[in-house]
């Protein structure tokens, strides 16, 4: 959640195009990039960061490179049409195909890869693990 935010509320806006940021390796020497486009919410990227950090036992480092900065609003329940928007809920991060969610360094290839592989399956999202080395 953002500390601070110049509008409460926003659009839904348009789930299309691919990534022209974070689309390369910044920090670390492996990575995790989405293949689709979604939105993650902010529990599935803790969730995503805590199966990483637990498999690799707090051994080397992980950056998260998406934040959750979009508010999603919810309506309460049995709440007749209209009556404005609703409450914010929760909030995302809006996911481009080819965008860099994680990255890693200080540890070998394959417990990265497999760390990758545990956190891709928290977030909705395909992704791939990619690498400085092999250059994916």
């Amino acid at each position: 959640m953002p500390k601070k935010t110049k509008h409460r509320k926003s659009h839904k806006g348009r789930r299309g195009g691919k990534a022209s940021r974070m689309v390369k390796l910044g920090f670390g020497n492996f990575g995790l990039k989405s293949v689709e486009a979604r939105w993650v919410t902010s529990r599935q990227i803790e969730a995503a960061r805590r199966v990483m950090t637990r498999y690799i036992k707090r051994g080397g480092k992980v950056w998260i490179r998406i934040f959750p900065d979009k508010p999603v609003t919810q309506k309460g329940g049995e709440i007749p049409m209209g009556k404005g928007k609703g409450a914010v809920d929760h909030y995302v991060a809006v996911v481009k195909p080819g965008m860099i969610l994680f990255e890693m360094d200080g540890v070998s290839e394959i417990v990265a890869k497999e760390a990758m592989i545990l956190a891709s399956h928290k977030l909705p999202v395909k992704c791939k693990f990619v690498s400085k080395i092999s250059n994916d």
